[in-house]
Protein backbone atom coordinates (compact mmCIF):
# COMPACT_ATOMS: atom_id res chain seq x y z
CA UNK A 1 0.00 0.00 0.00
CA UNK A 2 1.31 3.46 -0.92
CA UNK A 3 2.05 6.33 1.38
CA UNK A 4 -0.53 8.91 2.40
CA UNK A 5 0.28 12.62 2.32
CA UNK A 6 -1.42 15.45 4.14
CA UNK A 7 -0.96 18.60 2.06
CA UNK A 8 -1.72 21.72 4.11
CA UNK A 9 -2.30 24.85 2.03
CA UNK A 10 -3.63 27.94 3.84
CA UNK A 11 -4.97 29.96 0.91
CA UNK A 12 -7.65 29.51 -1.78
CA UNK A 13 -6.33 26.51 -3.63
CA UNK A 14 -6.81 26.91 -7.37
CA UNK A 15 -6.75 30.72 -7.33
CA UNK A 16 -3.84 32.73 -8.79
CA UNK A 17 -0.06 32.54 -8.30
CA UNK A 18 1.00 30.06 -5.56
CA UNK A 19 -2.64 28.95 -5.25
CA UNK A 20 -2.40 27.64 -8.81
CA UNK A 21 0.94 25.99 -8.02
CA UNK A 22 -0.52 24.19 -5.00
CA UNK A 23 -3.52 23.00 -7.01
CA UNK A 24 -1.35 21.53 -9.76
CA UNK A 25 0.99 19.91 -7.24
CA UNK A 26 -1.90 18.12 -5.54
CA UNK A 27 -3.63 17.19 -8.78
CA UNK A 28 -0.35 15.96 -10.29
CA UNK A 29 0.44 13.72 -7.32
CA UNK A 30 -3.09 12.30 -7.42
CA UNK A 31 -2.78 11.67 -11.16
CA UNK A 32 0.45 9.77 -10.45
CA UNK A 33 -1.43 7.50 -8.04
CA UNK A 34 -0.68 9.27 -4.77
CA UNK A 35 -3.02 9.09 -1.78
CA UNK A 36 -3.68 12.67 -0.71
CA UNK A 37 -5.70 14.52 1.86
CA UNK A 38 -5.65 18.27 1.26
CA UNK A 39 -6.47 20.78 3.98
CA UNK A 40 -6.98 24.12 2.24
CA UNK A 41 -8.15 27.46 3.55
CA UNK A 42 -10.76 27.48 0.79
CA UNK A 43 -11.23 25.90 -2.63
CA UNK A 44 -11.34 28.16 -5.66
CA UNK A 45 -11.09 25.32 -8.17
CA UNK A 46 -12.26 21.83 -7.17
CA UNK A 47 -9.54 19.22 -6.91
CA UNK A 48 -9.84 15.77 -8.53
CA UNK A 49 -12.38 13.53 -6.79
CA UNK A 50 -9.67 11.06 -5.75
CA UNK A 51 -8.30 13.68 -3.31
CA UNK A 52 -9.95 13.96 0.08
CA UNK A 53 -10.39 17.72 0.47
CA UNK A 54 -11.20 19.59 3.68
CA UNK A 55 -11.48 23.34 4.13
CA UNK A 56 -10.40 25.16 7.27
CA UNK A 57 -11.63 28.68 6.56
CA UNK A 58 -14.79 27.97 4.58
CA UNK A 59 -18.05 26.09 5.10
CA UNK A 60 -20.32 25.80 2.09
CA UNK A 61 -20.78 29.28 0.68
CA UNK A 62 -19.42 30.93 3.82
CA UNK A 63 -15.76 31.98 3.84
CA UNK A 64 -13.71 33.76 6.44
CA UNK A 65 -12.37 36.82 4.59
CA UNK A 66 -8.59 36.91 4.83
CA UNK A 67 -8.75 40.66 5.33
CA UNK A 68 -11.00 40.28 8.42
CA UNK A 69 -8.15 39.09 10.66
CA UNK A 70 -5.30 39.95 8.32
CA UNK A 71 -3.64 37.35 6.12
CA UNK A 72 -0.99 36.30 8.64
CA UNK A 73 -3.48 35.74 11.46
CA UNK A 74 -5.86 33.95 9.11
CA UNK A 75 -3.28 31.49 7.83
CA UNK A 76 -2.09 30.96 11.40
CA UNK A 77 -5.66 29.94 12.24
CA UNK A 78 -5.54 27.45 9.37
CA UNK A 79 -2.31 26.06 10.83
CA UNK A 80 -3.89 25.58 14.26
CA UNK A 81 -6.90 23.79 12.78
CA UNK A 82 -4.70 21.37 10.82
CA UNK A 83 -2.45 20.80 13.84
CA UNK A 84 -5.49 19.84 15.95
CA UNK A 85 -6.79 17.50 13.24
CA UNK A 86 -3.50 15.69 12.68
CA UNK A 87 -3.49 13.44 15.80
CA UNK A 88 -7.00 12.20 14.93
CA UNK A 89 -5.68 10.83 11.66
CA UNK A 90 -3.54 8.40 13.62
CA UNK A 91 -1.00 6.37 11.69
CA UNK A 92 -2.71 6.97 8.34
CA UNK A 93 -0.47 9.93 7.42
CA UNK A 94 3.13 9.27 6.34
CA UNK A 95 4.18 12.75 5.15
CA UNK A 96 2.97 16.25 6.03
CA UNK A 97 3.53 18.98 3.43
CA UNK A 98 3.18 22.62 4.59
CA UNK A 99 3.62 26.08 3.09
CA UNK A 100 5.48 29.15 4.42
CA UNK A 101 4.12 31.00 7.47
CA UNK A 102 1.29 28.47 7.87
CA UNK A 103 2.87 25.33 9.29
CA UNK A 104 4.59 26.00 12.59
CA UNK A 105 2.00 24.29 14.83
CA UNK A 106 1.40 21.51 12.34
CA UNK A 107 5.12 20.81 12.11
CA UNK A 108 5.42 20.65 15.90
CA UNK A 109 2.58 18.12 16.16
CA UNK A 110 3.93 16.05 13.26
CA UNK A 111 7.35 15.97 14.93
CA UNK A 112 5.79 14.74 18.18
CA UNK A 113 3.90 12.04 16.27
CA UNK A 114 6.98 10.96 14.30
CA UNK A 115 5.57 11.96 10.90
CA UNK A 116 8.01 13.08 8.20
CA UNK A 117 7.56 16.72 7.17
CA UNK A 118 8.39 18.81 4.12
CA UNK A 119 8.04 22.58 3.77
CA UNK A 120 7.46 24.13 0.35
CA UNK A 121 9.99 26.79 -0.63
CA UNK A 122 8.42 28.68 -3.55
CA UNK A 123 11.23 31.25 -3.25
CA UNK A 124 14.79 31.53 -2.04
CA UNK A 125 15.64 31.64 1.66
CA UNK A 126 13.65 34.62 2.89
CA UNK A 127 16.64 36.28 4.54
CA UNK A 128 18.53 36.12 1.23
CA UNK A 129 15.52 37.47 -0.67
CA UNK A 130 15.06 40.40 1.71
CA UNK A 131 18.73 41.34 1.57
CA UNK A 132 19.13 40.95 -2.21
CA UNK A 133 16.04 43.03 -2.97
CA UNK A 134 17.00 45.69 -0.40
CA UNK A 135 20.46 46.11 -1.95
CA UNK A 136 19.03 46.58 -5.42
CA UNK A 137 16.32 48.95 -4.22
CA UNK A 138 18.96 51.07 -2.52
CA UNK A 139 21.08 51.10 -5.69
CA UNK A 140 18.09 52.23 -7.77
CA UNK A 141 16.72 54.66 -5.20
CA UNK A 142 13.37 52.86 -5.08
CA UNK A 143 11.56 52.22 -1.79
CA UNK A 144 9.32 49.19 -1.41
CA UNK A 145 5.84 50.11 -0.19
CA UNK A 146 4.97 48.95 3.35
CA UNK A 147 3.63 45.42 3.37
CA UNK A 148 5.08 44.52 -0.02
CA UNK A 149 6.06 40.85 0.08
CA UNK A 150 9.81 41.54 -0.18
CA UNK A 151 9.92 44.45 2.24
CA UNK A 152 11.88 43.35 5.34
CA UNK A 153 9.62 41.94 8.04
CA UNK A 154 11.43 40.61 11.10
CA UNK A 155 8.47 38.70 12.56
CA UNK A 156 7.74 36.91 9.28
CA UNK A 157 11.41 36.00 8.88
CA UNK A 158 11.60 34.69 12.44
CA UNK A 159 8.54 32.49 11.93
CA UNK A 160 9.75 31.12 8.59
CA UNK A 161 13.16 30.31 10.04
CA UNK A 162 11.45 28.46 12.90
CA UNK A 163 9.57 26.43 10.28
CA UNK A 164 12.82 25.69 8.43
CA UNK A 165 14.36 24.39 11.64
CA UNK A 166 11.41 22.14 12.48
CA UNK A 167 11.02 20.61 9.02
CA UNK A 168 12.71 17.36 8.08
CA UNK A 169 13.08 18.61 4.50
CA UNK A 170 12.72 21.77 2.46
CA UNK A 171 11.23 21.35 -1.00
CA UNK A 172 13.40 23.40 -3.37
CA UNK A 173 12.11 23.96 -6.94
CA UNK A 174 15.52 25.05 -8.28
CA UNK A 175 19.22 24.66 -7.61
CA UNK A 176 19.33 28.41 -6.92
CA UNK A 177 16.85 28.05 -4.05
CA UNK A 178 18.79 25.11 -2.61
CA UNK A 179 22.03 27.13 -2.78
CA UNK A 180 20.55 29.99 -0.75
CA UNK A 181 19.78 27.49 2.02
CA UNK A 182 23.17 25.79 1.83
CA UNK A 183 24.76 29.22 2.12
CA UNK A 184 22.79 29.68 5.36
CA UNK A 185 24.30 26.46 6.75
CA UNK A 186 21.59 23.92 5.93
CA UNK A 187 22.78 20.35 5.40
CA UNK A 188 22.37 19.33 1.74
CA UNK A 189 20.56 16.16 2.87
CA UNK A 190 17.65 18.27 4.11
CA UNK A 191 17.17 20.00 0.76
CA UNK A 192 15.14 17.97 -1.73
CA UNK A 193 14.66 19.02 -5.32
CA UNK A 194 11.37 18.98 -7.11
CA UNK A 195 10.08 21.01 -10.04
CA UNK A 196 7.08 23.05 -11.03
CA UNK A 197 5.38 22.50 -14.37
CA UNK A 198 3.11 24.03 -16.96
CA UNK A 199 -0.37 23.29 -18.26
CA UNK A 200 0.07 22.00 -21.80
CA UNK A 201 -3.62 22.62 -22.51
CA UNK A 202 -2.98 26.37 -22.22
CA UNK A 203 0.66 26.73 -23.22
CA UNK A 204 1.55 25.26 -26.60
CA UNK A 205 3.25 26.49 -29.78
CA UNK A 206 1.68 27.75 -32.97
CA UNK A 207 4.20 26.57 -35.60
CA UNK A 208 5.06 28.69 -38.61
CA UNK A 209 3.49 31.97 -37.51
CA UNK A 210 6.49 34.00 -36.39
CA UNK A 211 10.23 34.50 -36.49
CA UNK A 212 12.16 31.68 -34.93
CA UNK A 213 9.90 28.95 -36.26
CA UNK A 214 11.56 25.58 -36.74
CA UNK A 215 12.41 26.30 -40.35
CA UNK A 216 14.22 29.51 -39.40
CA UNK A 217 12.22 31.74 -41.74
CA UNK A 218 13.28 35.38 -41.62
CA UNK A 219 11.07 38.16 -40.31
CA UNK A 220 12.27 41.68 -39.41
CA UNK A 221 12.40 42.48 -35.74
CA UNK A 222 12.74 40.41 -32.59
CA UNK A 223 9.57 40.01 -30.52
CA UNK A 224 10.54 40.01 -26.82
CA UNK A 225 8.26 39.56 -23.82
CA UNK A 226 8.35 40.08 -20.06
CA UNK A 227 5.62 38.54 -17.88
CA UNK A 228 5.25 39.10 -14.14
CA UNK A 229 4.84 41.68 -11.42
CA UNK A 230 6.91 44.67 -12.48
CA UNK A 231 8.97 45.04 -9.33
CA UNK A 232 12.67 45.43 -8.51
CA UNK A 233 12.95 41.72 -7.62
CA UNK A 234 12.12 40.69 -11.20
CA UNK A 235 14.94 42.76 -12.67
CA UNK A 236 12.87 44.40 -15.39
CA UNK A 237 15.26 47.37 -15.30
CA UNK A 238 18.09 45.06 -16.41
CA UNK A 239 15.97 43.82 -19.33
CA UNK A 240 15.07 47.33 -20.43
CA UNK A 241 18.65 48.53 -20.29
CA UNK A 242 19.91 45.50 -22.24
CA UNK A 243 17.12 45.83 -24.81
CA UNK A 244 17.71 49.53 -25.46
CA UNK A 245 21.47 48.97 -25.80
CA UNK A 246 20.89 46.25 -28.40
CA UNK A 247 20.29 46.87 -32.13
CA UNK A 248 17.18 44.71 -31.68
CA UNK A 249 15.37 47.74 -30.24
CA UNK A 250 15.56 49.49 -33.63
CA UNK A 251 13.36 46.97 -35.44
CA UNK A 252 11.84 44.79 -32.75
CA UNK A 253 9.34 45.16 -29.93
CA UNK A 254 9.59 44.49 -26.21
CA UNK A 255 6.20 43.90 -24.57
CA UNK A 256 5.76 44.07 -20.81
CA UNK A 257 2.77 42.21 -19.34
CA UNK A 258 2.29 42.94 -15.66
CA UNK A 259 1.36 45.56 -13.10
CA UNK A 260 4.00 48.04 -11.88
CA UNK A 261 4.87 49.19 -8.41
CA UNK A 262 4.30 52.96 -8.90
CA UNK A 263 7.69 54.20 -7.69
CA UNK A 264 9.48 51.60 -9.81
CA UNK A 265 7.48 52.63 -12.87
CA UNK A 266 8.43 56.25 -12.27
CA UNK A 267 12.10 55.30 -11.96
CA UNK A 268 11.97 53.53 -15.34
CA UNK A 269 9.79 56.11 -17.11
CA UNK A 270 12.41 57.23 -19.62
CA UNK A 271 13.19 53.68 -20.78
CA UNK A 272 9.50 52.74 -20.84
CA UNK A 273 8.78 55.67 -23.18
CA UNK A 274 10.95 54.23 -25.97
CA UNK A 275 8.81 53.46 -29.05
CA UNK A 276 9.95 49.81 -29.13
CA UNK A 277 8.69 49.22 -25.55
CA UNK A 278 4.98 48.42 -25.15
CA UNK A 279 3.60 48.42 -21.59
CA UNK A 280 0.53 46.18 -21.60
CA UNK A 281 -0.41 46.12 -17.91
CA UNK A 282 -1.99 43.02 -16.38
CA UNK A 283 -3.05 40.54 -19.06
CA UNK A 284 -5.17 37.41 -19.09
CA UNK A 285 -3.95 36.31 -22.52
CA UNK A 286 -0.40 35.34 -21.53
CA UNK A 287 -0.48 32.02 -23.49
CA UNK A 288 -1.28 33.93 -26.68
CA UNK A 289 1.42 36.51 -25.94
CA UNK A 290 3.98 33.73 -25.51
CA UNK A 291 2.95 32.04 -28.75
CA UNK A 292 3.45 35.37 -30.50
CA UNK A 293 6.89 36.06 -28.98
CA UNK A 294 10.39 34.92 -29.87
CA UNK A 295 11.99 35.29 -26.44
CA UNK A 296 10.96 35.70 -22.81
CA UNK A 297 13.21 37.93 -20.70
CA UNK A 298 13.33 37.32 -16.95
CA UNK A 299 16.50 38.77 -15.35
CA UNK A 300 15.31 38.28 -11.74
CA UNK A 301 17.64 38.88 -8.83
CA UNK A 302 15.91 36.14 -6.82
CA UNK A 303 13.34 33.48 -7.71
CA UNK A 304 11.95 30.14 -6.71
CA UNK A 305 11.39 28.41 -10.00
CA UNK A 306 9.74 30.90 -12.32
CA UNK A 307 6.60 29.32 -13.75
CA UNK A 308 6.72 31.69 -16.72
CA UNK A 309 9.98 30.08 -17.88
CA UNK A 310 8.39 26.64 -18.00
CA UNK A 311 5.32 28.07 -19.71
CA UNK A 312 7.54 29.83 -22.24
CA UNK A 313 9.38 26.61 -23.04
CA UNK A 314 6.03 24.87 -23.57
CA UNK A 315 5.04 27.67 -25.95
CA UNK A 316 8.28 27.60 -27.93
CA UNK A 317 9.30 31.04 -26.60
CA UNK A 318 13.02 30.98 -25.77
CA UNK A 319 13.91 32.08 -22.20
CA UNK A 320 16.67 34.69 -21.75
CA UNK A 321 17.04 34.51 -17.99
CA UNK A 322 19.31 35.20 -15.05
CA UNK A 323 20.96 32.36 -13.16
CA UNK A 324 18.46 33.01 -10.35
CA UNK A 325 15.59 32.18 -12.72
CA UNK A 326 16.78 29.02 -14.39
CA UNK A 327 14.82 26.28 -12.62
CA UNK A 328 14.34 23.98 -15.61
CA UNK A 329 16.25 26.03 -18.21
CA UNK A 330 19.54 24.70 -19.59
CA UNK A 331 21.95 27.35 -20.82
CA UNK A 332 22.82 26.94 -24.49
CA UNK A 333 20.31 24.15 -25.05
CA UNK A 334 16.84 25.62 -24.57
CA UNK A 335 17.72 29.00 -23.04
CA UNK A 336 20.46 31.60 -22.72
CA UNK A 337 21.45 32.34 -19.12
CA UNK A 338 23.33 35.33 -17.70
CA UNK A 339 24.58 36.14 -14.23
CA UNK A 340 22.25 38.27 -12.12
CA UNK A 341 22.73 41.91 -13.07
CA UNK A 342 24.96 41.23 -16.09
CA UNK A 343 23.34 43.62 -18.54
CA UNK A 344 26.13 43.22 -21.10
CA UNK A 345 25.60 39.46 -21.29
CA UNK A 346 21.83 39.87 -21.70
CA UNK A 347 22.41 42.51 -24.39
CA UNK A 348 24.67 40.06 -26.25
CA UNK A 349 22.03 37.33 -26.03
CA UNK A 350 19.33 39.63 -27.39
CA UNK A 351 21.59 40.82 -30.20
CA UNK A 352 22.64 37.28 -31.09
CA UNK A 353 19.10 36.00 -31.52
CA UNK A 354 18.02 39.12 -33.38
CA UNK A 355 20.80 38.60 -35.92
CA UNK A 356 20.93 34.78 -36.05
CA UNK A 357 17.47 33.36 -36.67
CA UNK A 358 18.88 29.89 -37.23
CA UNK A 359 20.22 29.91 -33.66
CA UNK A 360 16.84 31.16 -32.45
CA UNK A 361 15.17 28.29 -34.31
CA UNK A 362 17.59 25.76 -32.74
CA UNK A 363 16.80 26.99 -29.24
CA UNK A 364 13.08 26.98 -29.96
CA UNK A 365 13.26 23.42 -31.26
CA UNK A 366 15.08 22.38 -28.08
CA UNK A 367 12.35 24.05 -26.01
CA UNK A 368 9.69 22.02 -27.76
CA UNK A 369 11.74 18.83 -27.35
CA UNK A 370 12.05 19.46 -23.61
CA UNK A 371 8.45 20.57 -23.08
CA UNK A 372 6.75 17.15 -22.67
CA UNK A 373 8.96 16.42 -19.67
CA UNK A 374 8.07 19.70 -17.96
CA UNK A 375 4.29 19.44 -17.61
CA UNK A 376 2.48 19.44 -14.29
CA UNK A 377 1.80 15.74 -14.85
CA UNK A 378 5.54 15.03 -14.89
CA UNK A 379 6.10 17.36 -11.92
CA UNK A 380 3.45 15.44 -9.97
CA UNK A 381 5.20 12.15 -10.63
CA UNK A 382 8.47 13.61 -9.40
CA UNK A 383 6.86 15.02 -6.26
CA UNK A 384 5.31 11.64 -5.47
CA UNK A 385 8.77 10.06 -5.76
CA UNK A 386 10.09 12.71 -3.36
CA UNK A 387 7.35 11.88 -0.86
CA UNK A 388 8.22 8.18 -1.13
CA UNK A 389 11.93 8.87 -0.68
CA UNK A 390 11.54 11.05 2.40
CA UNK A 391 8.95 8.74 3.98
CA UNK A 392 11.24 5.73 3.65
CA UNK A 393 14.41 7.49 4.80
CA UNK A 394 15.62 7.39 8.40
CA UNK A 395 14.60 10.27 10.67
CA UNK A 396 16.59 11.58 13.58
CA UNK A 397 16.24 14.19 16.29
CA UNK A 398 18.70 16.27 14.30
CA UNK A 399 16.33 16.22 11.33
CA UNK A 400 19.00 14.93 8.94
CA UNK A 401 17.65 11.89 7.08
CA UNK A 402 19.79 10.51 4.26
CA UNK A 403 17.65 11.08 1.19
CA UNK A 404 17.76 13.15 -1.95
CA UNK A 405 20.61 15.63 -2.07
CA UNK A 406 19.91 19.01 -3.64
Amino acid sequence: MGIRVLHSFPHKIGAARICTTAWHEAAGVADAGGDLIVYAGAVQRPLPSSIETRTTLARGRWRLPYRALGTLRTIALHDRIVARALPKLGDSVDVVHTWPLAGLETLRVAKRLGITTVVERPNAHTRYAYEAVARECERLGVALPPGQEHAYNASKLHKEEAEYDLADHLLCPSDFVAKTFRDEGFAPERLVRHTYGYDERRYFPTPGERAGQLGGAAQPGLNALFVGVCAVRKGLHFALEAWLRSPASRTGVFRIAGEFLPQYEARLAEMLSHPSVHVLGHRDDVPELMRDSDVLMLPSIEEGSALVCTEAIGSGCVPLVSDASTGVCVDGRDALVHRVGDVDALRRHITLLDADRDRLAELRAACLDAAPGLTWTMAGRQLLRVYEEVASGPRSQANVPSVLVA
